[in-house]
């Protein structure tokens, strides 16, 4: 009698392989020739924008690095693991960055910043600013960066969420003006090593980041239930079980000290503003002029006069490098979604989207790249972000 389970397997094993290699080769390979011919092969900006970005989504994908979900593992079982993830990342972009701050600002008390940093101005605004991006990433169920590398894993979610952060980008290009004049345009623009100069400016982020992370060592509550595994190959170390979350930090912090010496701070929210202030420009619903914005230093959001910037290949890349990623590891599992579901993270998006724009950058260009950077912004938004997240988790688990 013929083996029935091994013929109706094949195909199954078939469609395995395909999306498990043969799909993740061809994205891969695709993102490198759509990398060479955006300049010519000539290694420019929007290539780099390229690699960087597709490294990003492969990063944040096997890692698991949203700031929502390491922070929610913590908090419901005092698993530390992500965060201290975060902490390992912010103090490898702290040292590089710091570095590289000494070749373009040989001075830092001479009272120029260095260029494109994203040191922002801080007042009550930035607090408020952050502490609604809290509750969205509460709302939505994570950061604009994680619903980006979701949609690499199927994540349909993740769609309605970030149509919300267009949104809340509108709403505040609608709001900045009054903002802007109530409070932001005589704001402090504070950076650590004006004060302190760059060695005091290490000393005090990576001792801030450190007594950081010995207070989440000391609450940290291993699972006990999770038992070590062993790798077979180089496949089953890469798309095995996930990255641990320091592998995945330190990578990042190498990234972003590498994306901010060829080409712009880590971020990933421009080209959303872009997109939302050239279609609010276009229909007439924004200002004439927005006061100050184009000033600051940040995710900037200029109306776009290009198809194609190098923030906008950024975010392309890091949704096709995730998907490579989650395709390779068996992570990509599209997920229906329900109304109620969808309405959530339609409004957390929508505050998320407010706050970004508001605050000038999102966790990764204003929590992440800005304390690289040691901008006291940076730490600002990282405090009422956190604040504005615990307090939507405690209300939701009351409900």
């Amino acid at each position: 009698m013929p083996d029935i389970s091994a013929t109706t397997s094949a195909p199954a094993l078939g469609r395995s392989a395909l999306l498990s290699s043969a799909l993740p080769v061809t994205i891969a390979i695709g993102i490198l020739i759509w990398a060479w011919r955006l300049d010519g092969g000539a290694g420019g900006p929007l290539t780099l924008s390229v690699l960087l970005g597709a490294g990003f989504g492969v990063l944040l994908q096997r890692s698991r690095f949203c700031f929502f979900c390491v922070t929610r593992d913590f908090l419901e079982g005092r698993d530390a693991r992500g965060l201290l993830g975060i902490i390992a990342a912010l103090v490898m972009g702290t040292l590089g960055y710091h570095l590289i701050f000494g070749l373009f600002v040989p001075d830092p008390g001479a009272g120029r910043l260095p260029p494109d940093a994203h040191i922002g101005p801080v007042s009550w605004v930035l607090a408020v600013a952050a502490f609604a991006f809290g509750v969205g990433m509460s709302l939505s169920g994570s950061c604009i960066s994680a619903h980006l590398y979701r949609l690499g894993e199927g994540a349909t979610g993740s769609i309605a969420a970030l149509a919300g952060v267009l949104v809340g980008f509108g709403l505040g290009f609608a709001t900045w003006n009054t903002l802007y004049l109530a409070a932001i345009d005589r704001a402090p623009v504070l950076w650590l090593p004006a004060m302190t100069g760059y060695g005091g400016s290490v000393l005090v982020q990576t001792g801030l980041l450190g007594g950081l992370a010995l207070l989440l060592m000391r609450w940290h509550r291993p699972d006990a239930s999770a038992a070590p595994t062993t790798s077979a190959g180089l496949r089953s170390c890469l798309f095995g079980q996930r990255w641990p979350a320091y592998v995945g930090g330190l990578l990042i912090g190498i990234l972003a000290i590498m994306a901010y010496l060829r080409v712009a701070p880590l971020g990933v929210t421009a080209e959303i503003g872009s997109v939302a202030r050239t279609a609010g420009a276009g229909f007439s619903l924004l200002p004439e002029r927005l006061q100050g914005l184009d000033g600051f230093s940040g995710c900037a959001t200029a109306v776009k006069d290009a198809l194609l910037s190098e923030n906008g290949a950024f975010i392309i890349a890091l949704v096709l490098g995730s998907l490579a990623s989650a395709l390779a590891a068996g992570d990509f599992r599209p997920q229906r979604v329900t109304l109620g579901n969808a309405a959530g993270k339609l409004t957390g998006g929508i505050l998320m989207g407010w706050g970004a724009m508001t605050a000038l950058g999102c966790t990764v260009g204003t929590l992440l790249s800005g304390i690289m950077a040691a901008a006291v912004s940076g730490w600002v938004f990282a405090f009422f972000c956190l604040l504005g997240l615990w307090l939507t988790w405690r209300l939701q688990n009351r409900r």
